[in-house]
This record gives C-alpha cells, structure tokens and sequence, in this order.
C-alpha cells in the first residue's frame, strides 16, 4: 500500500470501520444486479426485473437520507441497527414471493421494503470526516481510499451475486448480499470510538441539507450520472445473455468498476490544487463521452474494453463529489448531505434501470446502449448549467442551515481545494 494510503489509516480505529465499511456495501453492488438476474432467470421477464430494481433504488432514495438524518441527530449505532433489520426481512420477504411465484404486487411491495437499506459509505466518510477535518491531504486520500472501496465492491459484487444465482438457484446473490448488509452494519456500529458524537439539538437547525444550492446541483447531476450505472448494468446481463454468456455479465462489469478502482488509487495518491469546482465538470463530461464507444460493441471482449475506459473517470468524480459536499454543507447535516448524494444516484439508477428494462424488451440489449448515452448528455448538460453555483461562497462549519451560513460569510467568491479547503 503507497505511504499516502499508509498515513490515513494511522489513526485508531480507521481499519476496522473501513473493513466493516466494505463488508456493508457489498450489497450495493450486488442486490440491485442481484434481482435483475432472480427474475430473469425465474420469469424471462426484463422489464419487471428492471422495473423491481428501479422500486428498490427509489425506496432507498426515498428512506435514505431520513435515516441519515436521525444518524446526525441520534448517532449511526441507534440508527442503523433497527433500519438494517427492516431492510432484511423486507429482502427475505420478496425472495420468498419470488421463489414461490406470487403475484407482482407482493414483490414491488418487498422491494419497496428492501429500500429502508442505510448508506454504509456516507456512515464510514462521516467518520473519516471526523477524525481528519481540518487535515486536507489527509481527507483527501480517504476519500479517494473509500471510492477505491466502492469499485472493489462493484468488481466482486456483480460476479457474486450474478455467478451465484447463475450457478447455484436464482435467489443465492440477494441472499447473500442481505447476509453482507447485516454483517457489515452490526460490525461497523460495534465500532463506537470512531463514531462521529451527534452534535447538540440545539444546532440541528435550517430544515434539510438540500438548502445548500451547491448540493441540489450535486444531487441533480448524479441523477443523471445514475442513470448510466443503472442502463450499464441492465444491458449488459442481457448483452451476455443474447450472445449465449449470460455469466460473463459479471466479468465484464468488474472490468468496468476496474478501471474506476485504478483510477481512484492513482487519484488519492495526488495533491492537487486549483478548483475542485472545475475537476468535478470535467470528470462529468468525461463520463458522458466515455458511453458514446458502447453503441460500436459487437462482442463482449470489444465491450469490456470500451467499459474499462469509461470506467476511469468514475472515482476521480466521485472523490471530488464528496469533498464538495463536505464543503457546502454543515457539520452538523454532513452524513445527510452525503446520503443525499447517493438518493441522486439511486434515482438515476431505478430510471436507467426502469428504461433500460423495457429498451431491451422492446428493441433488443444493442439498443438498450443509447439510454447510457442519453443520461451521460443529461448529466453533462446539468452540471454545466450549475456549475456556478459550486464556485459560490462556502458555508461555514457550524450547525445553521446551508443558505444561513452562505449568508454569513459575505458576498467573496472562493473555490475550494479536494478537501473544502480554499484556495485562491
């Protein structure tokens, strides 16, 4: 491990929590794909399959950032651990529908359940955020560590999930991740020394993160940014599956996160300066170029390549994301503005997904690629038009509402460093 990685961790406490971390995300990577394969493989039937995986993802956008909300007020081990166990049984329930053949209703009615899943990522962030705030290249390469994190999971978790319910019965991948979810969040809360201390009540103050203008630009963008992840995963189990190598869908998806995994190692291991404002633009774009080479895929070889390449901005933008949001929103709502990232992506996941779902019914997987594509422009299109907004005065640290805070630090325009921290 290089020594900038080395140096973060340190710290007391930091491996444990980043460990139960990953072990609570795998099933990010893993239950959404995971129910794509179930159905398909139970049913033939693309479109409910997408169609589930969209109602999870919008149920965990919708729950997601609440429950983030009561982590900042009450703390993540009193949170978390009543959250995961609906999660759980919610999972056990549509797998049990599924397997039996009930009618759809019951599933979309599990799968809405499924959604009340906490976001283990913004959990582990808001504790790196704890222990080096005030401490830029420090926050920097952990974040940058835990988007490594991130992609590791979308490497083994679709070849996981997908392998299991391919090889074994078509219920083992949700199964299996909702074994992880549980593992992960009873470990991670076992951990109290690092938990970041809910600040007072007092200070709880402003409504909603989403006050901050620069993060509603976030959000929109990554809704966008979702719908590529969401169609990507859709088309490819059914671009496999059309070429008689439905298995290999897990490959090729590793192969994608691959490429953002690298990038993110090589990224942390940077100190950048100038706007993070501007990096997060570029790597956007870059994004919505990368899906147009998709639509040439003839086979699956030529297909993982164009995946490993697109693959590479992914975590730069993803790192730079979190320090934005570390930047524009109080202390005192960092888990849920964080959270609220994530309910973007999810969004765009169900709508990608949902799209996806019903492209391939409808005209085939070869068709399916233009839905990335078309969320790629929407993202590009989004963060251009609110990129002003991220180059806008910097809240400040304490516990008012976003909009209070820009307010109090004056009319000067600043950009911010990958940390938050400013420069000139």
């Amino acid at each position: 491990m290089p020594s900038s990685y080395q140096a973060i961790f340190a710290a007391p406490g930091t491996r444990g929590f980043s460990a139960a971390g990953l072990l609570g995300r795998m099933p990010l990577a893993m239950m959404g794909i995971g129910i794509v394969t179930m159905i398909s493989q139970l049913t033939g039937r693309y479109g409910l399959a997408g169609a589930l995986s969209a109602t999870l993802a919008l149920s965990a956008a919708a729950l997601g950032p609440q429950i983030s909300r009561l982590v900042d007020r009450h703390g993540q081990a009193r949170v978390l651990r009543p959250a995961t166990l609906v999660a759980v049984a919610a999972v056990a329930g549509l797998l049990i529908c599924a397997q039996r053949g009930a009618p759809d209703w019951t599933l979309f009615v599990f799968a809405a359940g499924s959604g009340c899943v906490p976001s283990v990522g913004s959990m582990v962030r808001a504790r790196w955020a704890a222990i080096y705030r005030g401490s830029p290249r420090e926050l920097h390469t952990a974040y940058a560590w835990e988007s490594i994190v991130d992609e590791l999971c979308f490497i083994f978790g679709p070849i996981i999930s997908i392998g299991l319910s391919t090889a074994w019965f078509p219920e083992a991948g949700p199964l299996l991740a909702a074994v992880f979810l549980l593992a992960g969040v009873v470990w991670l809360t076992a951990q109290r020394a690092t938990e970041p201390v809910p600040q007072p009540k007092e200070q709880h103050t402003g409504g909603s993160a989403l006050r901050s203008p620069g993060l509603r630009v976030l959000v929109a963008t990554f809704v966008a940014t979702g719908g590529i992840f969401g169609a990507v995963d859709v088309v490819t189990v059914a671009f496999a599956e059309e070429r008689g190598h439905k298995a290999a869908a897990s490959l090729v998806l590793a192969v994608y996160a691959l490429g953002s995994c690298l990038a993110g190692v090589v990224f942390g291991l940077l100190h950048l300066t100038g706007p993070a404002s501007r990096r997060w633009l570029v790597g956007v774009c870059a994004m919505a170029v990368s899906m147009i080479p998709l639509q040439l895929a003839g086979n699956l070889p030529f297909l993982a390549v164009a995946l490993f390449v697109a693959g590479l901005s992914i975590a730069p933008t993803m790192v730079t994301t979190m320090a934005l949001v570390e930047a524009h929103v109080p202390r005192t709502k960092l888990t849920e503005g964080m959270t609220w990232t994530s309910t973007g992506l999810a969004v765009g996941v169900a709508l990608g997904s949902s799209a996806a779902g019903w492209v391939v019914d409808a005209a085939g997987a070869q068709a399916g690629y233009a839905v990335p594509v078309a969320a790629g422009a929407v993202a590009a299109v989004v963060a251009f038009l609110g990129y002003r907004r991220l180059r806008g005065p910097v809240p400040t640290r304490g516990g008012h509402g976003a909009d209070d805070d820009r307010e109090s630090e004056g009319r000067e325009r600043n950009d911010t460093d990958e940390t938050g921290e400013r420069v000139a």
